[in-house]
């Protein structure tokens, strides 16, 4: 049984609804020269085999219809852009570089271990995590504080990298007919802050702000603790992180948005329980405190 008390953690843009005009997109120097390849020490951490247990709760990767994986990642590329147009990066190398040493070892357990992943934490107080199509992940100050090891950090990015491997929000946008003009079109001119462009990736923001639904949250926090697992780390990182949101109190306004737009905590425990079980118990993944990046105040 899962025996950690879990809640939300938030998937969706929500910052991206107070964004107005595209903000020029540069991921920055810490992003650029990120290292790619795994932490010292991470490559050497037995995949353990009974994480594949909860292979069905992944599946195979779903296409999603009319959009190449140049095209996601243009429309990815611009709403992050628009998202650090908002909220920047928080101006630190090394907790840049950190982030995305750990990203990437996660994202190279999922489905999609070749595409280029970005990572980031940006400068917001509010407790959230944000994925956008093509790769594009970003934690907020807020919520890397509350972190106390490298297993929380990974669950949490593992949960983000399941919405972006399963399309959650490439595909929510397809069903509100955003994204449907000239795919290629749309994938050429996305780079130069086309403004057609930029008022379609404008109002697909606004949308996926609102909030995936329950099924997608449910997906992808098993596949946040399935990636974890996968990669060497304890798998219950992510439920430490949740039931420390949880503690927060859904009154203080820094989780306000995320506890708007996500199911309520003793559903999506159920949900996770149903399918967890004890699968994990037998697990010794690592949490590597002494490793996790401590952001300076």
């Amino acid at each position: 049984m899962v025996t950690r008390t879990c809640t939300t953690l938030a998937g969706g843009l929500g910052l991206l609804l107070c964004i107005g005009a595209a903000q020029a997109f540069d991921l920055g120097d810490a992003l650029k020269n990120a290292i790619k390849q795994p932490q010292q020490g991470q490559q050497q951490q037995k995949q353990p085999s009974n994480a594949d247990l909860l292979q069905e709760g992944i599946g195979v990767l779903a296409g999603t219809r009319g959009v190449s994986e140049t095209e996601e990642v243009a429309i990815g590329r611009q709403i992050a852009g628009n998202l650090l147009g908002a909220a920047p990066l928080v101006k630190d190398r090394q907790l840049q570089k950190y982030i995305n040493e750990v990203g990437r070892w996660v994202a190279s357990q999922s489905e999609r271990p070749d595409l280029e992943w970005h990572f980031g934490v940006i400068e917001s107080k509010d407790i959230n995590a944000f994925a956008a199509p093509g790769g594009y992940i970003f934690v907020t100050r807020g919520l890397y504080q509350i972190l106390q090891n490298e297993a929380e950090l990974a669950g949490v990015l593992g949960h983000e990298i399941g919405h972006v491997i399963r399309k959650h929000h490439l595909k929510l946008l397809q069903q509100s007919k955003v994204v449907s003009l000239g795919g290629k079109l749309l994938a050429r001119k996305a780079a130069d802050g086309n403004e057609q462009v930029q008022n379609v990736i404008g109002s697909g923001a606004e949308i996926v702000a609102r909030g995936l639904d329950k099924n997608s949250e449910f997906e992808a926090d098993r596949i946040g603790m399935v990636l974890s697992a996968r990669a060497g780390y304890d798998a219950f990182g992510l439920p430490e992180v949740l039931q420390q949101i949880g503690h927060v109190g859904a009154n203080d306004s820094s989780v306000a948005l995320l506890f708007k737009t996500h199911p309520h905590p003793d559903e999506r425990l159920a949900k996770l329980d149903e399918v967890v079980d004890d699968r994990f118990d037998g697990l010794k993944g690592q949490t590597l405190p002494g490793r996790f990046y401590k952001l300076k105040p």
